[in-house]
């Protein structure tokens, strides 16, 4: 299991960090992607914000509109 999945948890920095030191994203970039990706139905977000979790796909979400 890779570093930072843990229960099929993602911890959030192993995708902030990434995005934002590496790929150069801002804060609200960020912000609104992960809105966006819980919208969609694709990722679900614990209250806390330390983690999400990538939705069981029982249909194509990326064909979702």
């Amino acid at each position: 299991m890779p570093v930072g999945v843990q229960d099929g948890r993602i911890y959030i920095e192993w995708i902030n960090a990434p995005f934002l030191f590496k790929l150069k994203g801002s804060g609200s970039e960020f912000g609104v992607g992960l809105k966006h990706a819980i919208e969609r139905g694709w990722l679900s977000k614990r209250e806390s914000g330390t983690y999400v979790k990538l939705m069981p796909s029982s249909e194509d979400l990326l064909a979702r509109k």
